[in-house]
């Protein structure tokens, strides 16, 4: 009887019902998501990335390590930037990413451990804005001693504003405020002050504005987060006009205190910095204007004492310039006793080389010239007419000799000259062949010619 394989009922059932990968999964993920639930895990943050938005990251500590991934929508609300090392209480469910099969915390909200997130945004915010140079001293504007209108970045129904306006009236009835009103705290706090102040600075040449006050009273660094605002930043940055940051109390510093050109520790002091002293600026006018009579009393009498000098110097100008037409006047009178000679001297000159050019008047040097010129053209063109009738004398003896020596004028006494076909003359009976044909070439023209029979070799 054959023996039964151990274990072969048992693997017989579990094939009977298999389940696909994606079906395991999804039940894994169901039973741990059912188990867990939420959960809040404290770690490290390593291999940050950040992609269109979803923020993937490893969360660890000493001896284990967990996938954890933040959605673009979760991570909206965060107010700082996520980086590797940093202490982290990450609030999600543990779950599994069915494509690959993957454990990993899927994360609702961040927080740092042992610091605020609001701080860590802060730090990061100021530090970057530091990099970029908004904070430097060079940029820093002074404001002007005499504000024409100032305006002011609060809400209008606060206590701010009535601080504002009675330290500006007490210490300057003729002040001109404008309030451009904002939300100053809560949710769209910084929207709403970055508006105002975009809205001041687009307004400021046609309103007139001097000097930007951005106001809040004290409260808690939540309740001074709209103005650590990147946007509230660098609408600061970009005003047209000098800035005054007065938010909170002496000891609050947020962002806004350091873009600003100048940080004020309470609203009120805001307005003290701004709005100069009616009573002082009367006495410093005061002050100037005595300064300036003594000052001109005093100029006054250094002119006229100037004044004296000057006319002394001009009487011995005077003087020396009488003596200098005296002496102008001598001078003239010998310079014409020496005109006067000088003009006898070349007068005299003038006349002897007028008598020596009559002498070699132009005329009779000309008519010289032209008869000496045609005794040579006479003289050259007998010269030419002997020269060319030698010349025609020489040319007529070497014609004759040409034609004494010329072959063709044996022709004219009755000869002929053989030629064959080439033009070469024939000058030896062997030079000519049977059926050849030559030329014969007489005084009146040349004769066709064939030879018929071999000539008789000599």
């Amino acid at each position: 009887m054959a023996q039964a394989f151990p274990g072969l009922r048992e693997m017989r059932s579990l094939s009977t019902d298999p389940l696909s990968v994606t079906q395991a999964n999804q039940r894994a993920r169901s039973l741990l998501e059912g188990q867990l639930g939420v959960l809040t895990v404290a770690g490290e943050l390593a291999n940050v990335k950040c992609v269109s938005g979803h923020w993937y990251m490893t969360l660890r500590d000493a001896d284990s390590q967990l996938s954890t991934v933040l959605f673009k929508r979760e991570a909206s609300v965060l107010r700082f930037v996520l980086k590797d090392g940093m202490q982290v209480l990450v609030r999600g469910r543990l779950t599994i990413y069915s494509p690959y099969g993957r454990y990993q915390l899927m994360a609702d909200f961040i927080e740092p451990q042992g610091q605020g997130a609001l701080q860590i945004a802060f730090e990061q915010l100021k530090n970057k804005l530091e990099a970029e140079g908004l904070f430097a001293a060079d940029r820093k504007r002074v404001l002007p001693l005499l504000p024409k209108r100032v305006g002011v970045i609060t809400s209008p129904t606060g206590a701010v504003i009535r601080d504002i306006c009675h330290v500006a009236l007490r210490r300057f009835p003729a002040a001109d405020i404008l309030v451009f009103p904002a939300s100053v705290q809560g949710v769209g706090s910084a929207p709403s002050i970055a508006e105002a102040i975009e809205r001041a600075s687009a307004e400021a040449v046609s309103r007139g504005l001097s000097v930007l006050i951005v106001a809040r009273g004290g409260g808690s660094f939540e309740d001074l987060c709209g103005f650590n605002d990147e946007r509230v930043a660098r609408a600061i940055a970009a005003s047209p006009i000098p800035v005054v940051s007065a938010v909170g109390h002496e000891t609050d510093f947020t962002i806004a205190d350091f873009v600003a050109d100048v940080r004020a520790p309470t609203p009120s002091a805001a307005a003290e910095l701004v709005f100069p002293v009616m009573a002082d600026l009367k006495s410093l006018c005061q002050s100037a204007m005595l300064r300036a009579a003594r000052g001109l009393r005093r100029l006054c009498s250094d002119e006229r004492r100037h004044l004296v000098m000057q006319a002394n110097r001009l009487q011995v100008i005077h003087r020396r310039m009488k003596d200098m037409q005296q002496r102008l006047t001598y001078a003239t009178e010998r310079m014409s006793m020496l005109l006067a000679r000088l003009w006898a001297v070349h007068r005299k000159r003038l006349q002897t080389l007028d008598a020596r050019l009559a002498g070699c008047h132009p005329k009779t040097r000309v008519a010289a010239i032209r008869h000496r010129f045609e005794s040579c053209t006479l003289r050259m063109i007998s010269a030419e007419r002997a020269r060319l009738k030698y010349m025609r004398s020489l040319l007529k003896q070497d014609i004759a000799r040409l034609q004494s020596l010329s072959p063709l004028s044996v022709l004219d006494r009755g000869y002929a000259i053989l030629l064959d076909a080439e033009g070469h003359a024939i000058r030896s009976p062997a030079e000519v062949h049977v059926q050849q044909t030559l030329t014969g070439r007489v005084r009146d023209g040349d004769i066709a010619l064939r030879v018929d029979a071999s000539p008789p070799r000599a």
